[in-house]
């Protein structure tokens, strides 16, 4: 049996410019394809010459902000040249300001060997660009716009008098929570650093794993007010080219104030806003990322936030844990099939004991069903408002536990589900079988390695529910075509939702319900990569001949 070629990247709709009727997602997204960030549309406002000019705008446009530090003082011989340095009390490296920026500019410019060159208003500039600096990032700045962005991010701003031009010395230094273990994506075996909420950091992380020339990482300022930083990593030679350049056409559309979290970019570049399946993938795990971007996806990494984007995210790709290939092969898949059943369990378990005890009593057993019917003797409410009543208690205490501090929160979500549970059976509300039925869906949902694909499941729970309390299980199978017609509707950056499923590539099938063993794996998914689908050289190399092993 063949595989079907690889489908080609998919043309998006393209957006227009805002009309009356138009959407707010499309009325944010709204830019002009040839602008850039909002930093770059704006209109730029030259340094001045006179160094107390700059230094008196500068203020006037922070307030007089106290943490704004301005330091000026003199250098040459009658201290004719007036130098002035700005930063950040918080974001900049105080240590490396004062011991490789003030010491050099005030004490070592004085006796440095300059040759022939003799400190002086005409070439000051050039001096401490070129000599006097020991700083690895030196950025040349001609304008205010500029100056406030590395100013606010932390960089040290050098201004001088008489020049219409500064420097910018990367002193960033602020306190950050360091290299910790992801919190909401554990894993028995496999590295336990997750990223943190600084940008470089995290660009580090995954730099450390993929030690290629051609891994590029591109930043740009997405924020009009505050400038978040945001880049784009993917490995040259393998990411579709189409695929690199729709991700920049969607980053570029966006217009608007804040970027506080990766949450506002999945939701301002996602295909499909009115669906509850993510098309967007998020993690904390550095080693998930490398693995996608070695696949040929693109990993979107934003300052602020430990959660990484990458694109495209599938189907399959939410019920797939990078402990997968820490495991063996026959245990991965098991695994991975124990996490279907469960998507499973936790979709239909309720609505299918709705639609049995309501409609299909005769598919129960003579004994289970006296059973069932005995507990169920004194209870008031019919199967849907009890499954209902415990469904929805369940979802407060597990809100409930998320938000309480975590020295209670996890003893008052189990003790209040004991005690709830235990107390509403004893009263006669609830049967003790919705108990257990209840108890089991909300295991099943825990199962996914993803929080929001378990959030998915949530939601349409409610509706098979009301689903099976109207039509039995003939509800219950129009639920699933309805759902799987859905799917097979949505696209990810322009890839099928539902491949390698549908459309069913065979090659790609071993690293899908299966995961074959690892010498297997020598290929990237067909229509995410369609540059380097070869992961490995399988031909054995040539042996050396016999004169070239002695010389």
């Amino acid at each position: 049996m063949k595989s079907r070629k690889p489908i080609p990247l998919l043309k998006l709709r393209k957006r227009k410019h805002s009309q009356p009727g138009q959407s707010k997602k499309d009325q944010n997204l709204n830019i002009n394809q040839n602008e850039d960030t909002d930093q770059e549309q704006a209109v730029p406002i030259h340094l001045h010459r006179e160094l107390k000019k700059n230094i008196e705008y500068i203020k006037q446009m922070v307030g007089n902000s106290s943490d704004i530090v301005i330091r000026e003082f003199d250098l040459g011989q009658t201290g004719e040249i007036k130098i002035a340095i700005f930063y950040t009390d918080g974001l900049a490296d105080k240590s490396f300001v004062n011991d490789f920026i003030l010491e050099s500019l005030m004490v070592n410019i004085r006796t440095a060997n300059l040759g022939s060159d003799v400190l002086s208003k005409k070439n000051i500039y050039e001096i401490i660009k070129s000599h006097s600096l020991p700083a690895g990032e030196i950025n040349e700045l001609v304008d205010f716009n500029k100056v406030f962005y590395h100013i606010l991010s932390g960089d040290t701003v050098v201004l001088m008098d008489g020049f219409l031009k500064g420097l910018s010395i990367g002193s960033r230094g602020w306190a950050d929570r360091g290299v910790q273990e992801p919190s909401s994506q554990t894993v028995v075996r496999g590295p336990k650093d997750g990223f943190s909420e600084t940008l470089r950091t995290n660009t580090a992380l995954i730099r450390r794993r993929i030690k290629d020339p051609n891994l590029r990482i591109e930043t740009k300022q997405i924020g009009k007010k505050t400038q978040t930083d945001v880049s784009i990593i993917y490995l040259k030679d393998v990411a579709d080219e189409k695929l690199v350049q729709e991700v920049k056409a969607r980053l570029k559309k966006i217009n608007i104030d804040a970027i506080l979290e990766s949450g506002y970019i999945e939701e301002l570049i996602q295909d499909e806003t009115y669906s509850p399946f993510p098309t967007v993938y998020n993690t904390e795990r550095p080693d998930s990322v490398a693995g996608g971007i070695l696949e040929g996806r693109i990993a979107i990494v934003v300052d602020g936030t430990p959660f990484v984007l990458l694109v495209p995210a599938l189907f399959v790709h939410f019920f797939q844990s990078s402990e997968d290939y820490y495991q063996r092969a026959d245990i991965a898949t098991l695994i991975r099939f124990l996490r279907y059943f469960a998507f499973f369990l936790a979709l239909i378990t309720p609505s299918a004991y709705i639609a049995v005890t309501t409609f299909h009593q005769e598919m129960i057993p003579t004994p289970l069903l006296i059973s069932l019917s005995s507990q169920r003797e004194g209870v008031p409410f019919p199967a849907l408002v009890e499954a209902l009543m415990m469904e929805v208690t369940f979802e407060i205490l597990r809100e409930a536990g998320v938000r309480m501090p975590r020295a209670i929160g996890s003893s008052i979500s189990i003790v209040g589900a004991l005690v709830i549970g235990q107390a509403a059976v004893e009263a006669g509300i609830i049967s003790a079988s919705m108990v257990i039925i209840v108890s089991l869906t909300a295991i099943s949902s825990f199962v996914s390695p993803t929080f929001n694909m378990g959030i998915s499941v949530r939601i349409l729970r409610f509706i098979f529910m009301f689903l099976a309390a109207t039509f039995g299980l003939f509800g219950i199978i129009l639920g699933l075509i309805m759902m799987v017609l859905h799917l097979n509707s949505l696209r990810s950056f322009g890839i099928p939702y539902l491949a390698p499923n549908a459309p069913f590539i065979l090659k790609d099938q071993k690293d899908n319900f299966l995961r074959l063993p690892h010498w297997s794996l020598h290929s990237r998914p067909a229509l995410i990569n369609q540059q380097e689908t070869v992961k490995e050289n399988t031909a054995s190399p040539k042996p050396p001949q016999p004169d070239e092993a002695n010389q």
